[in-house]
């Protein structure tokens, strides 16, 4: 089913799904399967399959030419998919992103989760590569997520890169994107960042995942504006417990989101690393709870392999 009928047949129950890494190169299959098992019981409609854009090093050689070597690559999303639809009976959610593939790598991605009955997908841009101060396409791909969803978008209508194709086949992709309560870093201002937004709607997404965060309020009003800006679809809070001590200052740095001071100055004045997890649970709790109240169409929680934590809270929100 597409993500979007879930949402449809669940007549306004909040409903649970997950998202997980794949291993990094080398690693095994049975980390994943580590973290979605405790997590299984809970009935999650989808589990989203994140992709990460491949990094490099240039080491200096001998020679004094400088090697391309690539590192931390996590390869294997298509394939997760499939073995997670196989062992749970649940439906997988790929991401798929621009950096790194050109648009004919993109639509052979496509082709083959069309031919595995994987029929949903997460349209992100994707992040800089490290060393890079600004995104950086591939060449021949996409520059921004918009064009990706029109990607998409056309070929659920069948039209494919090559115009020979004539009543190409038509896909069935139910298409995701990100929203952020905060506003993206690189927009100017909250309104750009809805118009970009709209864009995507209005070029064939169906439903937002956001961001992480930590204030509620935020996300209601991010609604609020999504709402007034004539975006309609489904908006699924995305949730991460801050439960390490060097999260504090990561977080915010790394994603520019604020922590709200209530819950910053009891991080601050944690006596241990226990203390710290057993604050940031508490919170996620006070967010889900808040959040399923309000009858939000799905908490989507950010599980980074630690399964006992997700597990905790989902049991008392």
């Amino acid at each position: 089913m597409k993500v979007t009928e879930y949402f449809e047949k669940a007549q306004g129950q909040t409903l649970t799904s997950f998202e997980v890494l794949p291993p990094l190169k080398g690693g095994s299959m049975q980390s994943i399967f580590d973290t979605l098992d405790p997590l299984m019981e809970f009935k999650p409609p989808f589990i989203d399959v994140t992709y990460h854009r491949e990094e490099f090093i240039y080491t200096e050689r001998k020679s004094g030419f400088f090697e391309k070597v690539a590192i931390r690559k996590r390869p294997g999303t298509v394939g997760i998919c499939a073995a997670l639809m196989h062992r749970y009976g649940v439906d997988a959610v790929p991401h798929l992103i621009c950096g790194g593939f050109t648009k004919e790598n993109t639509e052979d991605a496509l082709i083959d989760l069309n031919f595995l009955n994987i029929n949903n997908v997460l349209a992100l841009r994707g992040d800089a590569r490290k060393f890079d101060t600004k995104f950086i396409p591939e060449e021949g791909g996409h520059s921004y997520a918009v064009d990706l969803v029109r990607q998409i978008s056309n070929m659920n209508k069948g039209i494919y890169l090559d115009s020979n194709i004539e009543n190409g086949n038509k896909t069935n992709f139910c298409i995701g994107i990100a929203g952020y309560p905060e506003k993206q870093f690189e927009a100017p201002n909250i309104e750009t960042d809805l118009k970009y937004t709209k864009a995507k709607i209005d070029a064939g997404a169906h439903y937002i995942v956001t961001q992480m965060f930590y204030d509620n309020k935020k996300y209601f009003e991010y609604v609020d504006r999504c709402r007034a800006a004539g975006i309609h679809v489904p908006i699924v809070p995305g949730l991460k417990p801050l439960t390490k001590r060097y999260q504090i200052n990561s977080i915010p740095r790394n994603f520019y989101i604020n922590l709200p001071e209530e819950f910053s100055k009891a991080l601050l004045k944690a006596k241990d690393l226990s203390h710290i997890k057993e604050i940031g649970i508490e919170w996620a709790i006070h967010q889900s709870r808040e959040l399923k109240e309000a009858g939000v169409p799905c908490l989507h929680y950010y599980t980074m392999g630690d399964s006992d934590t997700i597990v905790k809270i989902i049991e008392k929100t």
